[in-house]
């Protein structure tokens, strides 16, 4: 003990053996619950998220470990302390040795006498430090000699600061064990005051925190791992939103289309975000009034989520509106886009519908490619349009789309939505829960009330994946 603390000081007194028993039974449940969770968690393949929470977690139960083993040596007392190198064997005897990779460190303890320069250790920081227990332990000018070179100025500066100026040590520095291996070890000492208040003695306890240490590197890293994915993602997730809104029509409020003549279509449409991802997908949605005065409209969904795909839509979109302002025809356009997805350097599936509408006869020329059909509400009732035929976008290599005519009355109205609008049912399900709608829609006045209802009924679902849906009320 510390000459200046007396047997009556308060920290003196060892605490009842029933409360630290206590203590200990509530620390070792506590850490089995910890333990539980930890197993349960996955530890290979682990994505920045999953890693940081498994860190947590092998912190967690690693400082309670700690705790559970410092507990028991308050419980059990000090272990001995050899006077001199030539005690005893007996006294010099130490605990086994520390589980490799436990946050459970050697807590050893030391003097140094300053008017006999005399040293005293504890068998705990012989094995701290690697030291051979028959060797005496170092004094006050020794001890830097095992520590790193850029760590020797703080530990100096803390002793000297101790024994000049009477101030506590609180600080870490790393050693060099014999066998080359580097520890670190946090050291808190006081200085021990002579009667005319001079420094008499400096005591210390030592500790190794190595493993803690480690630890807290490790979910440091993770954390900062993490960080820096979240804001890639948000990144990408703007870049992708900016990339949609300049290539997609504006879907609030009716879509505007610059007729030369009298309107003959009234068009809406609505987009809506996956609830799961915060990254946008590849679905659109198209209006486009063509050169010869008919009207082109698309919807359709490139697979995957980000920028990539984002992109990728953006190139689809692009190449439909060239080829049906060139004059290309439903069926050679969807030809037209499967050549170019098999064409490009990342593999990609899409799915699409495209439409073109001729005001004169009220004519509907549309094709597919794996897409849900187009749904024609009219006078009240509503149904599916027959499909022609047409597989996936880039899902083989020169398929050929055949098309479909409809002719089309005032007062009718024509739904495209893609596959998400509806998740987690069957396509027969979620067309039925459209075409259940027709009553309502047979008494909106515009295209954008119809969407209105459409987001009432669908708007709030849960969706894994993004959707869209656009409306053309024909009105002339």
């Amino acid at each position: 003990m510390p000459s200046h603390l007396s047997a009556d000081h308060p920290a003196a007194q060892p605490p009842g053996r029933g409360s630290v028993d206590a203590l200990i039974s509530q620390t070792r449940r506590l850490k089995g619950d910890v333990d539980a969770v930890r197993r349960d968690a996955p530890s290979d393949g682990l994505d920045p998220q999953e890693r940081w929470q498994r860190a947590l977690y092998d912190l967690a139960h690693h400082q309670l470990t700690d705790l559970d083993e410092h507990l028991a040596q308050l419980r059990d007392g000090p272990p001995p302390v050899p006077s001199a190198p030539g005690a005893p064997s007996a006294a010099r005897t130490a605990p086994p040795a520390p589980r490799r990779g436990s946050l459970l460190s050697r807590v050893g303890s030391a003097e140094w006498n300053l008017l006999t320069d005399e040293a005293s250790w504890s068998g705990e920081l012989y094995q701290i430090l690697g030291r051979d227990r028959t060797a005496p332990p170092l004094t006050l000018d020794e001890l830097p000699s095992l520590v790193l070179d850029e760590d020797r100025p703080r530990l100096t500066g803390m002793v000297t600061d101790c024994l000049v100026d009477a101030k506590r040590i609180d600080g870490e520095f790393r050693v060099v064990r014999p066998d080359g291996e580097v520890r670190t070890v946090h050291m808190m000492g006081e200085p021990v005051l002579a009667a005319d208040g001079s420094t008499a003695s400096m005591w210390a306890v030592l500790r190794d925190v190595s493993e803690l240490r480690r630890s807290e590197r490790a979910v440091s890293e993770t954390r900062d791992s993490l960080q820096r994915q979240r804001q890639r993602a948000q990144s990408e997730h703007r870049l992708a939103v900016e990339l949609q809104e300049a290539v997609l029509p504006p879907w609030r409020g009716s879509l505007r289309l610059p007729h030369q003549g009298t309107e003959t279509l009234d068009l809406a449409a609505h987009y809506l975000p996956s609830s799961a991802s915060a990254l946008i997908g590849g679905d659109w949605y198209d209006a486009l009034e063509l050169a010869d005065g008919e009207t082109l409209l698309s919807v359709g969904d490139l697979t995957g989520h980000g920028v990539a795909v984002a992109s990728g839509m953006a190139t689809l979109l692009g190449a439909v509106r060239g080829m049906a302002m060139a004059g290309t025809q439903p069926g050679q356009l969807m030809s037209l886009l499967n050549q170019l997805l098999d064409a490009t350097v990342q593999p990609a599936l899409g799915s699409a519908v495209c439409c073109r509408y001729r005001p004169e006869s009220r004519t509907l020329v549309w094709a597919q490619a794996g897409h849900p059909a187009p749904l024609l509400f009219r006078s009240g009732t509503g149904r599916r349009l027959n499909s022609p035929d047409g597989v996936l976008l880039g899902a083989t290599s020169g398929a050929v789309y055949a098309q479909a005519e409809e002719t089309l009355e005032p007062g009718d109205l024509l739904l495209l939505h893609t596959d998400g609008l509806v998740p987690g049912r069957s396509s027969t399900a979620a067309v039925n829960r459209l075409l259940d709608l027709a009553p309502r829609f047979d008494g909106a006045r515009t295209a954008q009330d119809c969407v209105r209802m459409v987001m009432e009924e669908f708007g709030e679902t849960e969706r894994e994946d993004d959707a869209c849906v656009l409306i053309a009320k024909v009105t002339a």
